[in-house]
């Protein structure tokens, strides 16, 4: 009778810390909701003027935020530091009036936009590039600077692409970052691939590297 009491009273106990972390994990969810939502709130009075009402953004003049291979790779600490600081040069201002909170906010809301899974501890973690920079300027002159400028400057050289030779910009962005964009390009954007048979350009690793070493020569 002793050893069934006993156990009557573990299965209970093990029934209420359950109950307790199914009520903790509704509550997570509850205030992740809440947080997208208030993130969708923020990013419509702030961010729709460039970067549309969708984050599709907008050719020439701000790129897409909601894009899944942008998100898969960006970590919340580069996201977080390009919103807060904003890239001096270019026409993204800070918004660090903004407060962490709202910023984060508005990173939930941003991620909430793609089903692809968050890679970019991993791309973080990647190895720093250690190409030939006189051979990656070859590369980005002939390849890269049709949409981004000879200097990297993007919009304000009148290119369409981004200004991946901001200095703001690459002093937060890995180079497993760099890398990641150049094999596999941003899909539904003018940024294509560059590795592989269906690339624009059949990069091999080592021209990858070469050019960006020579973009963090930007910096």
């Amino acid at each position: 009778m002793k050893k069934k009491n006993i156990f009557v009273k573990l299965t209970a106990l093990v029934l209420v810390v359950m109950a307790t972390q199914i009520s903790y994990a509704q509550d997570v969810a509850k205030n992740i909701e809440k947080d997208v939502a208030e993130g969708k709130k923020i990013y419509q009075q702030n961010c729709v003027f460039c970067h549309q009402a969708d984050a599709i953004g907008k050719p020439g003049f701000a790129p897409s935020l909601s894009n899944e291979e942008l998100l898969s790779i960006a970590s919340d600490d580069f996201l977080y530091r390009t919103i807060f600081n904003g890239r001096i040069g270019t026409s993204m201002i800070p918004f660090k009036h903004l407060g962490g909170k709202k910023i984060y906010q508005i990173i939930g809301y941003l991620r909430s936009l793609t089903t692809k899974p968050n890679r970019s501890k991993e791309v973080e973690a990647q190895h720093d590039s250690h190409g030939d920079a006189r051979l990656g300027k070859i590369w980005f002159e002939d390849i890269c600077a049709t949409c981004h400028g000879v200097k990297g400057d993007g919009y304000l050289s009148g290119s369409t692409g981004t200004a991946i030779g901001n200095k703001n910009f690459l002093k937060v962005v890995s180079d497993g970052f760099l890398r990641e964009t150049i094999k596999h390009g941003r899909s539904n954007t003018r940024m294509l691939s560059f590795s592989g048979p269906t690339g624009l350009a059949n990069l091999s690793d080592g021209e990858i590297e070469d050019i960006i070493a020579y973009i963090r020569t930007f910096y």
